[in-house]
């Protein structure tokens, strides 16, 4: 039940539960009360008829009477007044009447004769006196009700002791449900918080349907995405510093080649001229090493960036990939290289042409850089089918029929040694040297070059898949969706 609903309930409790319970102990003392009174007035009747018998004595009503016996009946409780028939007391048995010739009045006298008179502390009973049809005077007669008055005095302390228990008892029971719904969730959950902000790991607890537990629910998930926030930051910070000393290193071979060289140049005077434009070869070519690397690093950081998005434009397939699957053979000529390149292209697709020849010379770079000299290189771009050409391993593990109809896959295949399994899931990480005495050789540029390829790739919402298998060769399998047209 919500904390709501309970205290709503709570409250109700607290305001008509005492009144209810005191009403109830009310009737039941009443009632009890009640058995007394009948009990007290069948009694007080008995008395009274006792005494009357004493009272209808007509020598009592005359002056000089003997009251000695009626003293002897008359308990020191009792009081009983006689008077004769003006109103004059005769007799009196109790201090009250402080004369004996104190006058009743006519109102006083015949009001309520032969009544059973109840007030609060005594019955009062007046009834007068014949003799042969004359009337001689008047008694009356009182009998206390101490035990009616200590009664409703004991009742009065019983209704206010059990009210004063009940409302303990309701009290403690409402203290004890805010202590175990409110007090005792919320101090669990302070010292989470507390424990988290120092950086402790909490232990999450199970939380119930209620206002406390939807909170410590809200506060596990928000830790859980606070502690996934840090470990991405982590990462990412750890990213950068790893990129900031890669690039560093990178960068400063080739400056110290440059500064060698050109130092040479300045400061050697023997140099032959064959010398010196070998010289300036190297330094160019150190210089083109750098502009590339600084594009790469400038492409991968923009890549990174939410701020930056792909220019994307709507291009044919066909006529876009074949204008993007040419230009490679003079380089693939340039290290005895033969290439093969198979284009079977159909739809328009969204794409970011710049960013799509990036992507394709750093993957076909890769693949010239890893093929030995006479081997083969094979580039494709279909809708509708893998090439004949295309490797068994890869065959098997891409699902071309599922995606074919809505996309195209853009295949950049080589001969060569192979990546080693352990090496594949990393690949597509910036700056990953699997062994770093060979990294000149097997790492093209700074090590960006796969990294960012899979950034573009999946920008256009596509994916990139590296398959590879020891000295066999390599394929790299890129799928890019379709532009459908309404």
């Amino acid at each position: 039940m919500k904390i709501k609903t309970w205290l709503l309930v709570s409250y109700f409790v607290v305001m008509v539960l005492p009144v209810m319970a005191g009403y109830l102990l009310f009737l039941f003392i009443q009632g009890y009360h009640d058995e007394l009174k009948i009990q007290e007035h069948i009694e007080t009747v008995e008395e009274i008829t006792t005494l009357k018998a004493l009272l209808v004595d007509p020598e009592l009503y005359e002056f000089n009477s003997d009251w000695g016996k009626m003293k002897q009946n008359i308990d020191k409780n009792q009081a009983v007044t006689v008077l004769n028939k003006d109103g004059i007391v005769m007799y009196a048995s109790h201090s009250s009447v402080t004369s004996t010739f104190q006058k009743y009045g006519k109102k006083q006298l015949y009001e309520g004769l032969y009544e059973l008179e109840q007030g609060y502390r005594s019955y009062t009973y007046r009834q007068p006196v014949f003799m042969k049809d004359k009337l001689i005077g008047f008694f009356e007669i009182q009998i206390p009700r101490e035990q009616w008055v200590k009664g409703v005095t004991n009742r009065a302390l019983l209704v206010g002791v059990g009210l004063c228990i009940i409302f303990i008892v309701i009290y403690t029971l409402v203290v004890l449900f805010v202590n175990k719904k409110i007090v005792r969730p919320l101090k669990k959950l302070i010292n989470d918080i507390k424990r988290f902000a120092a950086g402790e790991s909490i232990h999450e607890r199970k939380t119930k349907k209620d206002e406390m537990g939807e909170l410590t629910a809200h506060f596990y998930v928000m830790s859980r995405q606070i502690n996934k926030a840090r470990k991405i930051a982590k990462q990412e910070q750890q990213a950068k510093e790893y990129l900031v000393a890669s690039v560093s290193h990178d960068l400063k071979t080739p400056l110290t080649s440059i500064k060698a060289y050109a130092e040479s140049l300045v400061f050697e005077k023997d140099i032959h001229v064959k010398e010196q434009k070998e010289y300036l070869h190297i330094i160019m070519e150190k210089t083109d090493f750098l502009k590339a690397m600084l594009d790469d690093l400038l492409t991968y950081t923009m890549l990174r960036s939410s701020e930056k998005q792909l220019e994307l434009a709507l291009v044919d397939g066909e006529e876009f990939f074949d204008m993007l699957t040419s230009d490679f053979e003079t380089l693939c000529k340039q290290k005895g290289i033969d290439l093969h390149v198979s284009l079977q292209v159909k739809g328009k697709y969204k794409v970011d042409p710049n960013q799509m020849i990036r992507v394709m010379d750093n993957l076909v770079s890769n693949a010239i850089s890893h093929t030995a000299t006479y081997g083969n290189i094979w580039l494709g771009v279909v809708s509708w089918d893998l090439p004949d050409w295309t490797y068994s391993f890869v065959r098997q593990n891409v699902d071309w029929k599922g995606q074919g109809e809505e996309g195209v896959f853009i295949l950049i295949q080589n001969e060569g040694k192979g990546i080693d399994e352990a090496v594949l899931p990393h690949v597509f990480e910036p700056f990953y040297q699997h062994n770093p005495a060979r990294s000149k050789q097997e790492f093209q540029r700074n090590g960006l070059g796969l990294s960012i390829a899979k950034q573009v790739i999946e920008e256009h919402g596509g994916w990139i898949h590296i398959f590879s298998q020891k000295n066999v060769g390599t394929c790299v399998v890129c799928m890019l969706p379709q532009t459908l047209e309404r």
